[in-house]
Parts: C-alpha cells; sequence; structure tokens
C-alpha cells in the first residue's frame, strides 16, 4: 500500500519557511517515524500475571501430574462413584486387603485414609484436558447419558495389578465382573462427545476397575513396557513381571534422598495370587455382595459435579 509522504500539515501563511525547509523537514520527520524502537516493553506486573505454577509432589505424597500444567486448560475425569459405608463388609475387607499388601510392598498407599466419605471411582474416561470453554458442553454430555442410563447392580470378581500409562504409579486394583456390559455401554455413549472436542476415547477392550491401592512407581530396575500396540485400559496387566520380584525387605525399594519418596520396581509375582487366596471368596461371596451404580461424576479440576441415572 502506497505511504503518504506527508506526516504533519503546514500552513500556508507567509511568515512559513521556504516551501524547500518543509519539504526537508518532512523527510526527516517521515525517515524517523519508520524506524524501529529500539526500546523493550515493561515486564507485566505479577498482579496482572499472576503466580506461576509450580508442582510440588511433597504435597501428594511424592505423585506428580502425568501432563505439565497449562494455564486455563482444566483436567478432568469420568467416572462412576461406588460409595463406601466405613461400617459395611466392603470397606472393611478393603482394608484387610490393603494392610495384607502392605506387609509385602510397605509403601502401598490407600485412597481413604483422607476421606470423611470414602468412594471407589470407576474410570469412564481416560484423563481428559479441557479449555475453559469446553467444560459446560461436556457436562451437558454426561448429564444427558446419564438421563437415557438406566441404575444397575455391579460387582467385584478379583483383585488385580495395574499401572497407569505414564508408568509413574502401580495400583492394587478390584476388576468387575458383573456389570461389565453396563459399564461398556455408559463409555460407548460418551464417545461422540469427546471425539467432538479432540480428546481421545476409551479403550478398546476395557478392564473396568476401581483402583483401592497405589505405590509410586520407577527406580534404575523399573519393568519396561509391554510389546504391546494397543493399550486395553489406562492400565496395564502386570501380572507377569519380567524381573525379579520386590521382596519385603528395603532391597525392593529404590533408596530416597532428600525430597524423594520411596518407589518400587514392579509388585511381586505372589502379591496377586496371595491376595485373591485369602480375600478372594469373600470379594465375591456375601462380605462384599453387589453394589449399585446409580450416578455419574465428572471431576473437572476440583469440582464434582454428579447425575443420577434416570433411564427406564
Amino acid at each position: 500500500m502506497k505511504r503518504e509522504l506527508c506526516l504533519v500539515a503546514y500552513s500556508s501563511s507567509e511568515e512559513s519557511e521556504p516551501e524547500e525547509a518543509d519539504v526537508t523537514l518532512a523527510f526527516y520527520v517521515y525517515v524517523y517515524a519508520a524506524q524501529p524502537s529500539s526500546r523493550k516493553l515493561p515486564t507485566l506486573s505479577a498482579s496482572l500475571t499472576g503466580p506461576q505454577h509450580v508442582d510440588n509432589p511433597s504435597l501428594h505424597e511424592g505423585r506428580t501430574r502425568s501432563k505439565p500444567h497449562v494455564d486455563g486448560q482444566y483436567a478432568a475425569h469420568i467416572y462412576a462413584s461406588v460409595p463406601l459405608s466405613r461400617s459395611s463388609g466392603l470397606f472393611k475387607l478393603l482394608c484387610k486387603i490393603i494392610e495384607s499388601g502392605q506387609t509385602m510392598v510397605p509403601s502401598l498407599h490407600d485412597f481413604w485414609s483422607n476421606d470423611s466419605k470414602p468412594e471407589l471411582h470407576i474410570s469412564l474416561s481416560r484423563p481428559i484436558y479441557l479449555r475453559a470453554h469446553q467444560r459446560e458442553e461436556i457436562k451437558r454430555a454426561v448429564k444427558n447419558v446419564a438421563d437415557k442410563s438406566p441404575p444397575f447392580t455391579a460387582s467385584f470378581a478379583h483383585v488385580s495389578e495395574l499401572i497407569n500409562d505414564e508408568r509413574t504409579r502401580i495400583f492394587l486394583a478390584l476388576e468387575v465382573g458383573a456389570g461389565h456390559h453396563e459399564f461398556a455401554t455408559l463409555t460407548s455413549s460418551l464417545t461422540p462427545t469427546l471425539r467432538a472436542i479432540r480428546q481421545q476415547e476409551f479403550y478398546s477392550s476395557p478392564r473396568f476397575h476401581a483402583s483401592i491401592g497405589w505405590a509410586l512407581l520407577g527406580g534404575k530396575d523399573s519393568v519396561e513396557p509391554p510389546n504391546s500396540s494397543d493399550s486395553t485400559n489406562f492400565t496395564t496387566n502386570m501380572d507377569q513381571p519380567s524381573l525379579s520380584s520386590i521382596r519385603a525387605d528395603s532391597s525392593n525399594l529404590s533408596t530416597p534422598t532428600e525430597n524423594e519418596y520411596f518407589k518400587v520396581t514392579e509388585f511381586p509375582p505372589t502379591l496377586v495370587s496371595s491376595l485373591n487366596e485369602q480375600y478372594g471368596a469373600a470379594l465375591v461371596g456375601s462380605v462384599a455382595k453387589s453394589f449399585d451404580v446409580t450416578e455419574l461424576c465428572i471431576k473437572i479440576g476440583k469440582d464434582i459435579t454428579r447425575w443420577r441415572l434416570n433411564g427406564a
């Protein structure tokens, strides 16, 4: 686009400088204005930008984020809730399973010690990451699925061990037996919405489960990922470890330095079989019984929203 040379309008009165001076002055004004400024813009005040986010694993028993924090992005998770009464047979059974597991893996943590109202979560989505404008959209989708889906009864079948996709934690879990088909129907109903907001859908061959215990996974002898092109869950089956078993003494743990936490290289091969032998009958029998699935939940950041299953 053609630029106008004259940047200032000059008077034509007789008291003005000669015409040649006007042209020369206008030229220098133009050249000076066209030069790029060498001055740097001032740094924004912290009151405008906000504090820089810093992850602190010490606040989360050594756990770290699977994905770095991004301003304006919210981690989310869709799941079915299984409330636990502390006086129920199921809750007491889970405490016994964890206590037995800790004799072999001392760094095993449970999920309910700090919760006044403990509950188990059966995942219906992978961890997903939302922008601010997507939060209400996915809430509406989960509500619509809940409105169209009837409540159902489910039960747990056995204890298993699993690890997360990032291979930072290893879990002790209860796998779902009865109710698997109904959970699969729920995840299928959520798939169109997840695709629409460019999030990964649930796994093609899911293993629905509730995690009851976890330990940090790592150390120089950490197990290698299985040779598989298709993960069957957000966690991976570890029933046949490739390395030597972890023992109950210090050799099963990495030695922590300051600001670090004990990490296991794997669970002992006998851990799951031993727990199933001790508690399997109670888990599928009259002690644990079946449980009712009556609501869907979504956690976005720290906010949890719940909807009742209302389908006929």
